[in-house]
């Protein structure tokens, strides 16, 4: 069987932690910043895990990450 393709795109956004989860960046932090409070765009850049839903399409995405 041929090997699967990496995602470039996913690769750059998105990586593995020690654990095996999947870790990513917030959205809504690059433009109109003005309007949100100091206490959300803390939050915001902080990463997250990606949710549960889309584990499985985002491994497929990066499959030897």
């Amino acid at each position: 069987m041929p090997k699967q393709k990496t995602h470039s795109g996913a690769a750059k956004r998105i990586e593995k932690t020690g654990t095996g989860k999947r870790r990513r960046a917030h959205a809504s932090k690059s433009h109109l910043l003005t309007k949100k409070t100091r206490s959300r765009k803390r939050r915001l850049k902080k990463q997250t895990i990606v949710d549960k839903a889309n584990v499985k399409q985002a491994s497929s995405l990066i499959p030897y990450k």
